[in-house]
């Protein structure tokens, strides 16, 4: 499992123009699921994602977490975080789990992330979404399941 967490001061996601997810300050997730992936990686990422310390302190240091600063939680669907480009000049996607288990497996890390006590707005899986950003920082990490 693959996840691109951005800190936000704020993010929204839309679709055919109507806004279905929106957080102020928090994270922005991008989560790509793969065909080895199991509710242990997601458990894993959720809990790891939460704990986070990637807010500044009012000394402006990494000492916050968005549990500590009652921060909101996008999560996005994003299975091309599984992207093979190493040949050719198209993308292949073989390393994304299939719709079904990907889907079990993203509402999964939701609920985990949700019982951490965190405010969670979602994209649609599987849908074209528009993503508005505002990057705070800018923070941008990368985390995978496989690195525990």
């Amino acid at each position: 499992m693959k996840a691109l967490v951005q800190r936000v001061a704020g993010a929204s996601v839309g679709i055919d123009g109507k806004t279905v997810g929106h957080i102020d300050r928090g994270l922005l997730i991008f989560l790509g699921v793969s065909r080895e992936d199991s509710e242990e990686d997601a458990r894993y990422l959720a809990n790891k994602i939460a704990n986070l310390r990637i807010f500044p302190s009012e000394e402006g240091e990494f000492d916050l977490s968005a549990l500590e600063i009652g921060g909101g939680v996008l999560v996005v669907s994003q299975f091309t975080l599984l992207a093979d480009s190493r040949k050719g000049r198209r993308p292949s996607f073989t390393q994304a789990a299939p719709p079904d288990r990907a889907k079990e497996l993203y509402e999964f890390f939701i609920e985990q992330v949700r019982s951490a006590d965190l405010k969670v707005e979602t994209g649609v899986f599987q849908q074209h979404m528009l993503v508005e950003i505002h990057n705070d920082g800018p923070v941008t990490l990368w985390l995978e399941s496989i690195s525990k």
